[in-house]
């Protein structure tokens, strides 16, 4: 994302597909002066056509659409490099979205029932560089801490690990080869090789499948990593 002064308004798309939610979205953004809504969209094709065009500095995704997630939105966009920060809308206290939702690195995930009392904290933080995360979710962030550091103290070297080698770690955790990690992190799959024999080296791991099984083994704490 492009830096903005500090007169900028954050410029804002709303993708729902409720109209009355949507409605309620747009007349809280409208009425601050901090926000401009760019445009609306109702469905993901729509929104990702938005977003790519507009490269808005927020996009508030509702997590089920019509035809796709707003959490499968903003992954695609991600793997693209579009700079837009994200902010999942959801209905349901579902650990396994919001774990997902972090995986992928969304900026905010609010609880629809308080989106009306929390989006506006949300959008300012949000676009401020911190992420937000509704209160009432607390329990699902503590666990993820929780499974990380459980694993950091039994593999001291874990800590050691630079931020592109837990990238990739966490993908090989996902059982994708090094090919797929290449094209996915535009690096050569020499330079994943590299990262995979530093990893093993960090971890202690020998042998041709150590760290493929470590990953599997280990696969929900390691995508709680920082």
């Amino acid at each position: 994302m492009k830096d903005r002064n500090h007169s900028s308004p954050t410029r804002v798309v709303i993708v729902d597909d409720h109209p009355l939610f949507r409605q309620g979205l747009r007349q809280v953004i409208q009425s601050d002066d901090r926000f401009e809504l760019l445009g609306e969209a109702d469905n993901g094709a729509a929104a990702e056509k938005l977003i790519t065009q507009l490269r808005p500095d927020l996009a508030v995704l509702d997590v089920n659409l019509p035809d796709t997630t707003g959490l499968d939105i903003a992954e695609t966009l991600r793997k693209e490099g579009i700079a837009t920060r994200f902010v999942i809308l959801t209905m349901l206290k579902d650990e396994q979205a919001f774990n997902r939702a972090m995986n992928i690195g969304v900026d905010g995930y609010v609880l629809k029932e308080n989106a009306g009392s929390e989006i506006v904290n949300c959008l300012v933080s949000v676009a401020s560089g911190q992420a937000y995360v509704s209160p009432s979710l607390t329990g699902f962030l503590l666990r993820r801490r929780g499974r990380a550091d459980a694993l950091a103290s039994h593999r001291p070297g874990l800590a050691d690990l630079t931020t592109a080698e837990k990238r990739i770690l966490k993908r090989i955790a996902e059982k994708k080869t090094s090919r797929e990690i290449a094209l996915e992190l535009k690096v050569s799959p020499r330079t994943v090789e590299t990262h995979r024999t530093n990893i093993c080296t960090k971890l202690s791991l020998k042998g041709s499948n150590s760290l493929l099984q470590f990953a599997l083994e280990n696969r929900e704490a390691l995508s709680s990593l920082a």
